[in-house]
């Protein structure tokens, strides 16, 4: 059975790279009817939290990506934190021991460094240079003795990996290029490689689908697993993202959380799930608007690929803005509840069909949720807090702007209630630029700034009509009272 996994670290918030791992390790196990495992690498118990755990878990679920074993969903391999796993690994890290393929290294950090050092003086690369790995019995217990700390190192066999990746295929490695590599620190940490390697065989994770900045790492993981007598899973190392200029992204500097960047601003999960795919796969052919369920019929590794993906903005807004579209008002307005809570417009007190028909207007404005309250708030307020030099328009004197709302005022309250719609409302008030020898911009500016304190709106008279004739001679009264006479 095929069987994928994710194992994140909870030592900061689920970033755009790793929710594009889970992405396709979910989309990969549901293509091949398998399953897709979650597991939380939190040895390092300093940096972990179970904040980041959360919002890790939490951004997942947003996202539709479930898992069929890990937190929360019991599962035949558990424990599914590797800090309730540490029993296990010390068990193997003790055959590794027994058996010769692994020593303690007594070496300082402060020696280490400065090996690290002389190495970088002379041109070459960073490595272990064994000093410890023939230490005899009595060598060890004598730095016991003396209480010296020990780290655990492989020991590395002079040959050469190769691995058949199912994305950039064959890939080779001479092991000469790397040292004794740490499986555990001197203070009992258990570090990524060795965990991480043990717990895809005892879950019996099938296929390793992850980013290529860990292909260095996957030798060593085989070198591990080979000494243990275990099968090492398939491999499939998906490229890097980058910027728009081609730089690695940054967590500090980037925007790639998705509870802050995306679900925060107002980006849709159908959307963000849509963008990520593409992210490194190109199924061919002209279609870009996917579905989850469409994403899962059609993705295969084979069409993932190698170059770098690039993270263009520009081209998510555009996701988003369709994914919005593609939402019924009603659906829509559910989504954007919680942006108007946040802001604190309350819409509580207005019945389904004034929500609804202002979800309508602003449907095909907005490319993001979060674009929605500041293009829509004036709907859901009586009265419109306006200063005086709100009310000004460029090439439009105050006598004029006075003359102007006054006379629209009065063409205004001629309406009936019932006859207060868009298309009576554009060809009465394009009759009254004209009588007033202003252009219609003009006189519709004026109108726009006095009803809804803001320059930019929907259409102004599809406006007027949601916001009823009450409201809208109301506010035109208002605004009357704040020019000087």
């Amino acid at each position: 059975m095929v069987r994928t996994r994710l194992a994140p670290s909870p030592t900061g918030k689920l970033h755009i790279g790793t929710a594009r791992t889970a992405l396709y390790n979910f989309l990969f196990a549901r293509k091949n009817k398998g399953q897709f495992a979650l597991r939380i690498e939190d040895t390092d118990q300093q940096r972990s939290s179970k904040k980041f755990e959360l919002d890790i878990t939490e951004g997942l679920t947003w996202l539709g990506i479930a898992w069929d074993e890990g937190p929360f969903v019991k599962g035949r391999y558990g424990p599914y934190y590797q800090s309730e796993r540490l029993a296990i690994y010390q068990k193997y890290l003790d055959q590794l021991l027994k058996e010769g393929k692994a020593y303690r290294c007594f070496c300082t950090d402060l020696e280490l460094a400065k090996e690290k050092e002389e190495q970088g003086k002379k041109g070459l690369p960073p490595k272990y240079a064994g000093r410890c790995r023939n230490l005899s019995a009595a060598d060890i217990d004598q730095c016991k003795k003396e209480g010296k700390s020990s780290a655990v190192r492989f020991k590395v066999p002079q040959t050469e990996i190769v691995f058949q990746d199912l994305i950039r295929g064959e890939i080779r490695f001479q092991t000469g290029q790397f040292g004794d590599f740490v499986l555990q620190k001197s203070d009992g940490t258990f570090l990524f490689m060795f965990a991480n390697a043990i717990d895809d065989f005892l879950m019996k994770i099938s296929h390793v689908i992850r980013g290529e900045d860990h292909i260095s790492n996957t030798p060593k993981q085989i070198l591990i697993l080979q000494a243990l007598g275990m099968q090492p899973p398939a491999y499939a190392h998906v490229p890097l993202i980058l910027n728009p200029d081609k730089t690695k992204m940054s967590k500090r500097q980037d925007p790639i959380s998705i509870s802050d960047d995306f679900e925060a601003k107002g980006y849709l999960p159908e959307a963000l799930v849509n963008f990520l795919a593409f992210l490194g796969w190109n199924p061919g052919g002209e279609q870009e608007i996917y579905s989850l369920d469409e994403l899962i019929a059609d993705f295969s590794l084979e069409k993932v690929g190698k170059s770098p993906a690039v993270f263009n903005l520009e081209k998510l807004n555009w996701f988003n803005g369709v994914w919005l579209r593609k939402l019924t008002k009603e659906e829509l307005l559910k989504r954007l509840a919680p942006f108007y809570e946040k802001a604190r417009v309350d819409i509580a007190n207005y019945d389904k069909e004034y929500l609804l028909n202002v979800v309508g207007l602003i449907r095909e404005r907005i490319k993001k949720l979060d674009e929605a309250v500041a293009l829509s708030d004036f709907f859901f307020t009586k009265q419109i807090k306006l200063q005086p030099e709100q009310l000004l328009v460029d090439k439009l004197d105050k006598k004029d702007l006075k003359n102007a709302l006054e006379i629209s005022l009065a063409e205004m309250e001629k309406f009936q209630v019932t006859d207060f719609q868009a298309e009576a409302l554009e060809k009465t008030f394009r009759a009254l630029s004209a009588k007033l020898n202003l252009s219609a911009g003009l006189l519709f500016s004026a109108l726009r700034n006095a009803l809804s304190g803001k320059k930019v709106t929907p259409p102004l008279f599809e406006m007027m009509q949601v916001l009823g004739k009450g409201v809208c001679v109301n506010r035109l009264q208002d605004a009357l009272a704040l020019l000087p006479i």
